[in-house]
């Protein structure tokens, strides 16, 4: 009987560092560069400023669905001392700290602002790939559901700091927390630090392998080939690297899926503020609360999403989370009473684990090992593309219906088509030991 394969926990948890150091930045980045573009002079002045500093803040979304695949697959075919994904880290994360620590400082001279905006933008979108292909990189792929639990937790994490990172610096550095330039300088100085920190903790306690060797064996075997006979290695090589016609029908299905979803979740995070002071009359402290009890609710689901990955299937754990989210969110938008939003918030947050913690791997077993940072960056094309439509398409229904509460019928609507686009994905689970003994026993 074959030894069961478990998580590496401890080295898990350490890999998520370089993914909270990303969460974090985007956290406090979402949350005061709008209120530092509305401030502006200049953009205050204009009648469109609102449209404006909507298009700027899709930026992040635009480059990610541009540069993220890129540089996913250029870390593909890296071979240095430190690894594939290392060196993109060691470069990427202190520039876009750095970058990161300027930006309040340039609020009000325009033209800075906005090339500080745009290189902090494109730096974090070189390394974001290569940190999240990590993960994958060192573990089995038979635990990789649970693996990506971990990593999401430590998402959580630099989640939550950056959330109460204004509280934080006041209380630490004494700091007036009216004094708003003061509090946005210590913010945004206090994400950069994180930044490096987790820097560090993934450099040093996390050793990706010397892979060098295996492109100098590489090279010294084409030199004993003829011209002729490399081209033709070459072709097989990219041939047994290409998917089948069933495998990229699988992916083109559950990238749908994916871009369903996002669209459906990124609208719910960035309306759902307004609909509760709008519809509900609820104070915006505590409509941040609910977004807040969401965000928890994800993160402790999270290692118990990626077991039942494990134990029933990824895309049957994804099918379960989609149908839930169909119904929980369709039954607040009948019911339309207080206890059913605590049930829909709570419960969808939960629901949403179902769904993050086993996507990702699904997708990278589709591609297979060799082309983790690519399938990476395709994951990313899929859930950045929805959230530079979700939330425009999603206003453009607020203003045809005139109400918010169709914001509780166009989720649903988007589940639904999510639910379609998966139950046509039929490959990205791992294979089963007994199947692969079987398979095993007739080779031989």
């Amino acid at each position: 009987m074959a030894e069961k394969i478990k998580l590496n926990y401890g080295k898990t948890f350490l890999i998520g560092f370089g993914f909270s150091a990303s969460m974090i930045a985007w956290i406090i980045y979402n949350a005061y560069v709008p209120l530092m573009l509305k401030e502006n002079e200049f953009i205050g002045s204009l009648s469109f400023s609102g449209t404006l500093i909507g298009l700027i803040m899709v930026i992040d979304n635009l480059f990610g669905v541009v540069f993220q695949p890129l540089f996913g697959n250029i870390s593909d075919r890296t071979h240095t001392r430190f690894g594939r994904r290392t060196p993109f880290l060691l470069v990427g994360i202190p520039i876009s700290a750095l970058l990161f620590m300027l930006i309040p400082h340039l609020s009000n001279v325009i033209w800075a602002f906005m090339l500080c905006i745009i290189l902090f933008n494109f730096v974090m979108s070189t390394w974001r790939s290569p940190v999240v292909a990590l993960m994958p990189d060192l573990t089995p792929s038979e635990v990789r559901s649970e693996g990506n639990a971990v990593i999401n937790l430590m998402g959580g994490v630099g989640t939550v700091l950056g959330t109460v990172a204004g509280t934080l610096v006041c209380i630490i550095f004494g700091i007036d927390k009216n004094d708003v330039h003061a509090v946005r300088s210590a913010v945004f100085i206090f994400g950069a630090v994180f930044m490096i920190i987790c820097l560090f903790v993934v450099f040093f306690f996390v050793r990706e392998p010397d892979n060098r060797l295996s492109a100098d064996k590489s090279r010294a075997m084409a030199d004993d080939y003829s011209s002729k006979q490399q081209k033709k290695e070459e072709k097989e090589r990219l041939k047994k690297m290409k998917l089948t016609k069933a495998e990229r029908r699988s992916l083109i299905f559950m990238l749908i899926a994916l871009f369903f979803n996002s669209n459906a979740m990124d609208s719910i995070q960035t309306y759902f503020t307004t609909f509760a002071t709008s519809e509900l009359n609820m104070a915006e402290s505590t409509a941040t609360l609910f977004v807040s009890a969401f965000a928890v609710a994800t993160v402790a689901v999270a290692i118990p999403a990626g077991k039942l990955g494990q134990k029933i299937g990824r895309k049957k754990t994804v099918m379960i989370g989609f149908l839930s989210a169909l119904i929980v969110f369709a039954l607040y938008f009948i019911i339309r009473q207080d206890w059913m939003l605590y049930i829909a918030i709570i419960c969808g947050g939960g629901i949403m684990a179902l769904i993050t913690i086993n996507t990702l791997p699904l997708v990278l077993e589709i591609g297979g090992s060799e082309k983790i940072g690519t399938f990476t960056g395709y994951y990313y094309t899929a859930t950045f593309s929805a959230s530079v439509v979700g939330p425009v398409l999603c206003g453009s229904i607020f203003d045809l219906s005139g109400t918010y509460w169709s914001l509780f019928l166009y989720c649903p609507l988007c589940f639904v088509f999510a639910l379609l686009a998966i139950s046509f994905v039929k490959h990205g689970e791992v294979i089963d030991e007994k199947v692969l003994k079987e398979i095993q026993s007739e080779v031989d």
